[in-house]
């Protein structure tokens, strides 16, 4: 991982003064040796589950090993000027009830909503002296369809029935979110005090079972087949089926044709910013003023938040209770219990004490998939790319077209299931999946004046290289290069605008931001892998075989993204064994 900077005509003299960061720690008071909770972590969800925590009584205390607070929902400065919303980088999948319980407005958080969502340039001649032709998705359907409509008619009047179709399923699983999944083992072999308990867990799934209703076998399809499947059901042009199945692959190590491919579209579309159901947005400030406002919360309600504090393992007594946490300076930090943010593989096999384990729930966690695709790229350039798909007389400005994703290399599903297979036999892509977001169009406090910052995330990259090669400078440069020329491609010119750039590989994910096998969902988001099989189905409660130790990260249910369900959910579950101890 690295930052490789250029020189520029405007910011030569930024480029010359030392690099900073955006975010430093929380102030709080000194660390004490005993708390209520530990909570491992200072990512976003390890930040809700304290809020809801101390807001609830429970003396608590988060220690993050970074220099700065936010895990992968972080800004950091890495090129004077420039701003990154280095890791995560797009809000939307936030709870609605997080926003509210926590007043993250007051505490500071401001969002710029994109009205225009998805912008894909198509690479072609233009024809009769026209531009080549683009497909720009947004909130407006009318305009939408017309969008459609200069691929296939058919299509554009099939999509106001598809999206229907999938908010629908969306909203009727929203609710599974924000609850704790069945707890079979609970219903099954407990007492009957706890069976009676574990009945509460039901009622959501239920509930979710009737708002389906005649439409179950549809959710199922959706579930368990390929988007692609999915997709060629309602449509027929590719670059609308392309660009629909990025939210099918993205962050996964997957191809559109993978069984199962179909959730991880659905996850991407549970969404809601402002009351608005399906908006995405950027945060102002990049996503550690998010992370900055739930730690104020949090603070405000008297939580202790600590940075460059790393855990080295969990106290664990004779009995197998959680007991605290042992800093990697020595520092025992004592707790009544202790919250991980931290993946399942970082929590399990390599902070808690292996005796304190049963052997095979060892080989289930060593089993979990933490497969990735993802290498994202941060960049700053010294104007924006000069798209020869953005028209200059259709009345929408050209910095507005391009305010929300652009996806590159779409025109074709083709295209992705290529890029995929290169992946897995361990090659770069040579035509990588390209999604593309310039947030500073919409926020301006993030880079230099005229200068902006760009994100962009790409797959398919495998953790080793072909033969078991790490990654080294050269190919990460390489690599990105490559990216660069397919930019290239559709906005020439956007080489030489560049400033610096941010390079990471999923190794360098893993390094940077703990990050297992530099998958961004703390684990793959397979079927596998979700509801009451996440992390491992005999625990998908939150809770451990340790007493007193909680999964409160994306490896928790209902996975990654910046969702924050994991952290309140966790934070409930630990309430509630605390008032019954």
């Amino acid at each position: 991982m690295a930052v490789t900077s250029l020189r520029c005509r405007i910011c030569k003299v930024l480029l010359n003064s030392p690099i900073s960061r955006c975010w430093s720690s929380v102030t709080s008071p000194a660390l004490r040796p005993q708390y209520d909770a530990v909570i491992i972590g200072a990512g976003h969800n390890g930040l809700i589950a304290a809020a809801y925590l101390q807001k609830s009584g429970v003396n608590t205390a988060v220690l993050e090993k970074r220099h700065v607070i936010g895990g992968a929902a972080v800004t950091e400065e890495l090129i004077p000027g420039f701003k990154f919303s280095r890791a995560s980088y797009v809000l939307s999948l936030l709870r609605p009830q997080i926003y509210k319980d926590l007043e993250l407005k007051k505490h500071g958080l401001k969002i710029y909503i994109r009205n225009l969502s998805s912008f894909t340039p198509m690479l072609e001649d233009g024809v009769g002296g026209k531009p080549p032709r683009s497909l720009l998705l947004g909130n407006n359907m009318e305009e939408t369809q017309k969008q459609i409509a200069q691929f296939s008619v058919k299509d554009a009047q099939a999509y106001a029935e598809y999206d229907a179709v999938i908010n629908r399923m969306a909203t009727a699983v929203e609710p599974l979110l924000d609850a704790v999944p069945v707890d079979i083992p609970s219903l099954t072999s407990s007492s009957l005090r706890q069976r009676i308990r574990s009945l509460r867990t039901v009622k959501t799934l239920v509930q979710t079972g009737f708002k389906l209703g005649k439409h179950i076998p549809q959710f199922y399809q959706l579930l368990t087949a390929p988007i692609s499947k999915i997709l060629n059901h309602w449509f027929e042009s590719e670059p609308l089926k392309a660009t629909l199945a990025t939210d099918g692959v993205i962050g996964a190590m997957i191809s559109p044709q993978a069984t199962g491919s179909g959730y991880v579209l659905l996850h991407h579309v549970m969404g809601e910013l402002e009351g608005i159901k399906g908006a995405w947005g950027f945060v102002e400030g990049g996503m550690g003023t998010l992370s900055k406002s739930i730690a104020n919360a949090a603070a405000g309600h008297g939580a202790s938040i600590f940075t460059e504090k790393p855990v080295n393992s969990i106290l664990v007594d004779s009995n197998g209770t959680a007991q605290g946490v042992v800093l990697q300076d020595g520092t025992e930090i004592r707790s009544k219990v202790v919250l991980s943010n931290a993946t399942p593989h970082v929590t399990f096999l390599e902070l808690t004490p292996k005796d304190s384990l049963p052997n095979d729930f060892i080989k289930e966690v060593a089993s979990i998939d933490y497969t990735s695709p993802v290498t994202k790229i941060n960049v700053a350039v010294d104007r924006l790319p000069n798209f020869l798909a953005v028209p200059n007389d259709d009345g929408i400005p050209p910095s507005q077209r391009i305010s929300g994703t652009i996806h590159l290399n779409c025109e074709d599903m083709a295209y992705i299931e290529e890029a995929y297979e290169e992946g897995c036999q361990g090659v770069p892509s040579t035509r990588p999946l390209i999604e593309l977001c310039i947030p500073s169009i919409l926020d301006p406090t993030i880079a230099p004046p005229a200068c902006h910052v760009i994100s962009i995330f790409t797959q398919y990259t495998p953790y080793y290289l072909r033969g078991g090669r790490e990654w080294d400078e050269l190919e990460r440069n390489h690599y990105a290069d490559r990216v660069f020329d397919c930019i290239e491609q559709y906005a020439p010119g956007f080489k030489a605008s560049v400033v610096g750039r941010d390079i990471l590989t999923p190794p360098d994910l893993e390094k940077v931001f703990g990050l297992t096998g530099g998958n961004i969902f703390h684990g793959a988001m397979s079927l596998d892998q979700l509801y009451m099989t996440r992390p491992l189905p005999s625990y998908s409660n939150y809770r451990s075989p340790v007493k007193g130790l909680y999964l409160c990260g994306s490896g928790a249910h209902p996975g990654g993204g910046v969702m924050g369900s994991a952290g309140r959910n966790a934070a409930h579950v630990v309430i509630s064994d605390l008032k019954q101890s």
